[in-house]
């Protein structure tokens, strides 16, 4: 914040949006390379999610969906269970941002087995270098010590481990849930997880009656090249945890998908006390809630997963002479070798002049465009970042 707020600096303003372009205070124009941190799937600016917002605004805007419903999350609700192949997931639960979507599937799952006969499950099981949110819970499933704020002690009872090998090896029984970013953890860098692991992870928590939780905020709707990443390996979880692109980009808005195993675990008497206490004054937000059924209109009408694949192939050959180059879909990455931890932000603030937005994480630059991206603009967006790391590479 020193530096932001430092009288010789100007921060970058953001006015305006239309497909994959981004217009800031000036009118200077940028690509927008990281679909506004891993969120817009269709452009900004899109006809058909505006008008279906707009549409609900002449309706109501926000209701309470704590003991009330209404027409756009039954609907939506239907429309996601329905995206998941084998039928096996048939509950919806909403909340309003990544983090709540995974907080909700980990209290289910710790609840579910303490008034289920298995009180002792009360152990998670995440992964080395994982991001799961900042919310205290889902913070404690982290497996990167920065992102975790003041201390490491706090929340859920948490083993790590590296791999699947290193899991078999521990005792099953206290194990409630394992959680895992299927084939690739974002804020690790973009570190891609070997073929075939999620599908042996699924064969040990099914042998073992263990709820799998997959955290897809980043991988869902379309990033990877199919609509969820588990479908790579044909893997259905007990908990699927979906936001970021859920509403094209647009609201923010949240679901956790769960079988009916799990939903009838928490039936019974309100004197028996098996209710699940979870609830966000915006959960299932109509507006939300219109913008994600236009958001997946969009895919269905535009045929948006059957025109990845020319793109992923572009967007691979154009950056794969690129350092520590790594692909997962629409999902690019490259990093920089270098004892400057600080190289990754000043080779995103060059690109800015060559018209492209993107984030570092350290030294790791990403390139995760909208969907909507043309070949073009995927051209230009991998030419600007060429021109931003030869320009800070010949810097003194």
């Amino acid at each position: 914040m020193r530096q932001w707020c430092a009288e010789d600096h100007t921060p970058l303003m953001l006015v305006e949006g239309h497909g994959c372009t981004l217009r800031d205070q000036f009118g200077n124009e940028y690509l927008d390379g990281n679909a506004s941190i891993w969120t817009n799937a269709h452009g900004h600016n899109h006809p058909a999610i505006n008008a279906a917002i707009t549409a609900q605004l002449g309706k109501v805007a926000h209701t309470s969906f704590l003991g009330f419903t209404h027409e756009p999350a039954i609907r939506l609700a239907k429309e996601l269970v329905d995206l998941v192949p084998g039928g096996r997931l048939t509950r919806a639960f909403f909340t309003d941002n990544g983090s709540t979507a995974i907080e909700s599937a980990v209290r289910m799952a710790l609840q579910f087995w303490k008034q289920n006969g298995r009180p002792q499950r009360d152990t998670l099981v995440a992964f080395d270098r994982a991001y799961h949110g900042d919310t205290l819970g889902a913070a404690s499933l982290g497996g990167i010590p920065l992102f975790k704020g003041s201390g490491n002690d706090f929340g859920y009872r948490v083993v790590t481990v590296s791999s699947v090998e290193e899991l078999a090896a521990l005792d099953a029984d206290p194990i409630a849930a394992v959680i895992i970013e299927p084939l690739i953890q974002g804020a690790a860098g973009m570190r891609l997880w070997p073929k075939g692991m999620l599908k042996a992870l699924d064969a040990w928590r099914q042998a073992h009656d263990v709820f799998l939780i997959l955290d897809e905020v980043m991988t869902g709707f379309g990033r990877t090249g199919r609509m969820f990443a588990c479908e790579h390996e044909d893997v259905v979880p007990d908990f699927l945890c979906l936001a970021k692109g859920l509403t094209g980009g647009y609201l923010p808005l949240a679901v956790t998908l769960t079988s009916e195993r799990v939903f009838e675990g928490f039936l019974g008497e309100p004197h028996e006390g098996r209710t699940f206490f979870y609830g966000h004054s915006y959960a299932g937000s109509q507006l939300g809630c219109a913008a994600a059924l236009a958001s997946l209109r969009v895919f269905r009408e535009d045929r948006v997963l059957e025109q990845l694949p020319a793109k992923i192939t572009r967007l691979g050959e154009l950056m794969a002479s690129l350092p520590g180059f790594r692909q997962c879909g629409m999902i690019a990455a490259m990093t920089v070798d270098s004892p400057d931890l600080t190289v990754g932000a000043k080779i995103c603030l060059a690109a800015r002049k060559h018209g492209l937005l993107t984030r570092p994480i350290g030294n790791t630059l990403v390139l995760m465009p909208p969907l909507c991206v043309t070949l073009n603009e995927i051209e230009r967006m991998v030419a600007a970042l060429r021109a931003a790391l030869a320009e800070v590479s010949a810097a003194p």
